[in-house]
């Protein structure tokens, strides 16, 4: 193992995808550690007509935000507004 090598720190896809394909994992060996928990989010599949998907990207960009960060606002009051009612 080269002690020179370090493990790139980038959040850039293309500059990691590069690094990677001219560096092997098991340089860095003792750099690795064991991660308990996951480290991606939980996804859920949503299917939206193409109707639907249009309306909310057409939103989204009304508010300045992603679809994405829309349906999770939209999710997050629909969760609320059900625990009121459980109550």
């Amino acid at each position: 193992m080269n002690k020179d090598l370090i493990i790139l720190q980038t959040d850039s896809i293309q500059e990691l995808a590069n690094f990677w394909d001219s560096h092997d994992l098991t340089d860095f060996e003792n750099e690795l550690e064991v991660v308990q928990e996951s480290v991606f989010e939980p996804i859920v599949p949503l299917a939206l007509t193409p109707e639907e998907a249009a309306a909310v990207t057409a939103t989204a960009k009304l508010r300045g935000i992603s679809p994405v960060m829309l349906i999770r606002e939209w999710v997050a009051e629909g969760i609320k507004a059900s625990a009121k009612l459980e109550l």
